[in-house]
């Protein structure tokens, strides 16, 4: 691509979310541009699936709810999902998600994880990869590394992982 980007439409939900397959959850779609500062990812909870509560300790995510219902639980009290509302994750907050009985879809954007450094290194060497320690804290979706080692869904990608 040039060293300039376009503004350019990538997706539409609506239509992403009619062509999965009924039942398919997860990551649906996800940001995938090289050049960018951002990452988004479409996720669908099936019925009555959640989240586990947990914290996020580096990045503020924004959720937008796109289909379905159901409730975010800050650690204090259940807030009502529906389509249109949009929710505030901050960093450090507790946060879990709990589906209603058709489902809840959803799109969350945060800021791009910047890659892993040790000493200003980049963590990953040109050949080699993580150290086998730390194994259990890469998602086997799209590879990546968890930041949180007991986070139920990838913040890369969105996929359950499972806790560690």
């Amino acid at each position: 691509m040039s060293a300039q980007e376009t503004s350019r439409v990538l997706v539409a939900l609506a239509t992403r979310l009619a062509a999965a397959d009924e039942g398919q959850s997860g990551a649906l779609w996800r940001l995938t541009q090289e050049s960018r500062q951002l990452d988004a990812n479409l996720v669908r909870l099936p019925a009555d699936a959640s989240v586990p509560g947990h914290v996020e300790a580096e990045l503020d995510v924004l959720l937008v709810v796109v289909d379905g219902a159901g409730h975010l639980d800050d650690g204090v009290s259940l807030q009502e999902l529906e389509p249109g509302v949009v929710a505030w994750l901050p960093k450090a907050a507790p946060r879990g998600l709990r589906a209603g009985p058709r489902g809840l879809a959803y799109l969350t954007v945060h800021r791009r994880r910047p890659g892993l450094t040790i000493g200003g290194r980049t963590a990953v060497a040109e050949e080699g990869g993580e150290a086998a320690c730390a194994l259990d804290r890469v998602c086997p979706a799209c590879g990546r590394m968890r930041a949180e080692a007991r986070a139920p869904f990838c913040s890369w990608c969105g996929e359950e992982v499972g806790a560690a």
